[in-house]
C-alpha cells in the first residue's frame, strides 16, 4: 500500500440550500484499499460520495485526487482521474442495449492501462453475455447491478464507489455481488462501498466509516468491527 492517498477530503462539509449536511468530513482512500461507508438513513453517505464527485456543488472545503486539489473540477473531470461511480438505483440507460450500456463507457485507466476489456467484464459477469442485445430496463435487478458496476469497470478505474451495492436484490444474487466485489478487490482496485449489510461491508472493507449526522461517530478496521458488533449496533440499529 502506497503512502499518498489516491483520494482525500479534509474538513469537507456540504449544504442543499439552507440544510447543512456535512459537518466537518476527514477521510482518505489509498490505493488498493477498500472503506465501508456505513450510517442510518439521511446520515449523510449518499452526500458525502456525491459531493468527493463534485455532483453537490453547494460545499467548502477540500477534495484531492492523486494529491490534486478538485474541489473546482468538474464531475467529468474526476471520473476521468480513475474515479468510477456506481449510484445508488444504478442510473443504467434503458434505451440502449446491455452492449451499448459497456461499449459507450470503454476507455483507457488514467495510467493508459487496459486491463477491463469488454471480454473481461463478460467473464466476470456470465449472466450478461445471454443479455447482450437485451434493453436495460428488460434485466432483472441483479442482472441491472451487474451491468452498472461491468460498465463502471469498463473505464478501468483505481477507484470505484457503490452507493447500496446490494439494495433490492434477492439474497442469493446480493452473495454474487459480495463474491464479485471480493473479486475486484483482489485486482487491487480500491473501492468505497455504502451498503446496509453492515457484516457484509465489515468482511469485505479493510476500514469503516460510520456517519451520524453528517460526521464521522466511528472508524475501525473492518475485521475488528465484525468480532465486535455492539458499538456498530449502536450507530446503525433502527
Amino acid at each position: 500500500m502506497h503512502d499518498s492517498p489516491l483520494i482525500e477530503a479534509r474538513d469537507l462539509h456540504a449544504f442543499y440550500g439552507e440544510s447543512h449536511i456535512l459537518h466537518g468530513i476527514t477521510f482518505s482512500v489509498g490505493p488498493g484499499e477498500c472503506i465501508g461507508l456505513m450510517g442510518r438513513n439521511g446520515m449523510g453517505k449518499s452526500t458525502l460520495l456525491r459531493s468527493i464527485l463534485s455532483i453537490v456543488r453547494q460545499r467548502s472545503g477540500a477534495v484531492r485526487v492523486r494529491g490534486i486539489d478538485m474541489m473546482k473540477s468538474t464531475p467529468d473531470a474526476i471520473a476521468r482521474a480513475g474515479i468510477a461511480y456506481v449510484p445508488e438505483g444504478r442510473g443504467i440507460f434503458g434505451n440502449l442495449t446491455v452492449r451499448e450500456n459497456l461499449v459507450m463507457a470503454a476507455r483507457r485507466g488514467f495510467n493508459g492501462s487496459r486491463d477491463w476489456t469488454f471480454e473481461r467484464v463478460l467473464k466476470t459477469f456470465p449472466p450478461l453475455r445471454e443479455r447482450l442485445d437485451h434493453g436495460g430496463t428488460q434485466l432483472s435487478g441483479g442482472e441491472q447491478q451487474m451491468l452498472t458496476i461491468g460498465r463502471a469497470l469498463m473505464t478501468n478505474p483505481d477507484l470505484l464507489i457503490l452507493d447500496e451495492a446490494t439494495e433490492g436484490l434477492a439474497p442469493l444474487v446480493a452473495k454474487e455481488i459480495w463474491s464479485i466485489l471480493r473479486d475486484i478487490r483482489q485486482h487491487g482496485i480500491a473501492s468505497i462501498v455504502v451498503d446496509k449489510d453492515y457484516r457484509s461491508v465489515c468482511r469485505l472493507a479493510d476500514r469503516c466509516i460510520v456517519l451520524v449526522k453528517g460526521k464521522i461517530a466511528l472508524e475501525g478496521i473492518g475485521r475488528e468491527l465484525r468480532a465486535d458488533m455492539t458499538m456498530l449496533t449502536k450507530y446503525l440499529s433502527v
